[in-house]
């Protein structure tokens, strides 16, 4: 480490080297849009089109079944008894509990 330094030191008495070095140090960590916001930021966008396709992905499932229900009788009788439990007025509605044993 310290052959590092003393090779560098010599580099580091020249004020521009040394200005350069001091600005870049400005910028990657005290400026408004420093490095460490900057990949919080981009983190936080990946985060968000993630969710982004997710729910365009859920709409689209949605609207699939949405058009399956509005178009067709049978299926909106299906899904309303199987989602809630719904009958006609001249049927029982037995629900079934199975034991773990």
């Amino acid at each position: 480490m310290k052959r590092i330094f003393f090779r560098i030191w010599p580099y580091m008495k020249n004020k521009y080297v040394l200005t350069i070095s001091l600005f870049f140090i400005w910028i990657m960590f005290f400026d408004q849009n420093n490095m460490v916001d900057r990949i919080r930021i981009f983190s936080e966008i990946r985060q968000l089109e993630e969710d982004k396709h997710y729910y365009q992905e859920q709409i689209r499932q949605d609207s699939a079944r949405l058009h399956e229900l509005t178009t067709d009788r049978d299926n909106l009788e299906k899904y309303a008894r199987e989602q809630y439990l719904m009958k006609n007025k001249d049927e029982d509605v037995f629900i079934v509990i199975e034991d773990k044993e």
